[in-house]
């Protein structure tokens, strides 16, 4: 397993937001983590990069405890974070804002190599390398952040919220792109409101509510659960 949770607990002062949540992710899976706004999904996000530090529990990554370690060490370690809403620096260029998800490495070879691969996966930010994030559209806003994200070069994805507020087209881009990044090698944890997006592209999901996973199993089964239907996907 790439990724291990045990009894994970967070809080927010006396709030406990999570409430002993366990999980698995194998090397080159797409796990992810449905369930209502205030279920807890963005906080386990925020658990593993290290920006929430967990009341109890154990993260491990690659066999390694990572439930103390500073968020710097932790992208270093192969983790990116794409957080919810993009997060860009909406006034630096499209090339700037890339840059920063290099910030550790110091090889100028190295780096141009990664923009290389990034423009190849997004051409569009290559043609608006030099153009304000803040003059993007959200679709394109969405490769700049999930762009940024590939130039630390990760062994582990993780997503939140990715086609929040996008149009159906820049949806189906995003399905493109996690797609592709499955296929070369990269592990994902997705946390998606659109419950029938998450499951059609994960292997294995988890569903919250309050903080407690109510119900977990591969992706395609709870696809065709009339419970979950029912509760998640509109049904």
């Amino acid at each position: 397993m790439i990724l291990e949770i045990k009894d994970l607990h967070i809080h927010y002062d006396k709030i406990e937001a999570v409430k002993g949540i366990s999980l698995n992710l194998p090397e080159g899976g797409i796990i992810t983590l449905i369930g209502a706004n205030g279920a807890g999904k963005s906080s386990i996000l925020k658990s593993i990069s290290g920006l929430v530090r967990p009341s109890s529990g154990e993260i491990r990554y690659q066999g390694e405890r990572i439930d103390t370690a500073k968020p710097h060490k932790i992208v270093e370690m192969g983790i990116a974070h794409v957080p919810e809403g993009r997060c860009l620096f909406q006034l630096m260029t499209v090339h700037d804002n890339l840059r920063v998800g290099a910030y550790s490495v110091k090889d100028k070879e190295l780096i141009e190599e990664r923009f290389s691969q990034v423009y190849t996966h997004f051409p569009i930010l290559k043609e608006k390398e030099h153009q304000l994030a803040a003059q993007l559209s959200g679709g394109q806003q969405q490769m700049v952040a999930m762009g940024r994200a590939m130039m630390a070069r990760p062994k582990l994805i993780l997503m939140d919220e990715p086609s929040l507020g996008l149009a159906p087209i820049m949806i189906d881009e995003i399905v493109k792109i996690v797609t592709m990044l499955r296929d070369s090698g990269m592990s994902i944890v997705l946390v998606e409101q659109n419950a029938n997006l998450a499951l059609k592209l994960a292997d294995h999901a988890y569903v919250l509510e309050t903080g407690s996973v109510a119900l977990e199993g591969k992706a395609d089964e709870l696809l065709n659960d009339p419970n979950v239907a029912k509760a998640y996907l509109g049904a």
